[in-house]
């Protein structure tokens, strides 16, 4: 067994453990809609967002976050960066994203994702 096939397993094993680190979450996806995946999801910050000249809306706020789970778990599918997902948050409903940066290494996606707030 090398070195990626035991990280990989300790991937879903340790980082993913839903008694510990992770979420089950329901994740929509290119048309997909992916049931009980392993998720870690960060909230990082919120801030105001960059009002356009002519766009005058008020008390709208950028958050950023970071989420990662296992590659397999969305069918060896990345989201592409750019790409809209949608990700259930703590209560069931599902949030939509705009994926800012995605990447996979050792059998785990990681995403930055930018999402608009009230």
């Amino acid at each position: 067994m090398s070195f990626r096939d035991l990280v990989a397993q300790d991937n879903v094993r340790v980082f993913g453990n839903t008694d510990e680190f992770a979420d089950l979450r329901t994740i929509w996806y290119d048309g997909e809609k992916y049931e009980e995946v392993q998720t870690v999801m960060t909230k990082l910050k919120e801030k105001d967002r960059t009002i356009p000249v002519k766009d005058h809306a008020q008390g709208f706020y950028l958050v950023t976050a970071i989420v990662h789970f296992p590659v397999e778990q969305l069918d060896g599918h990345v989201p592409e960066n750019g790409s809209r997902i949608t990700i259930s948050d703590d209560d069931g409903f599902g949030r939509e994203y705009y994926v800012a940066q995605s990447s996979c290494d050792l059998g785990m996606i990681r995403l930055e994702l930018e999402e608009y707030d009230e």
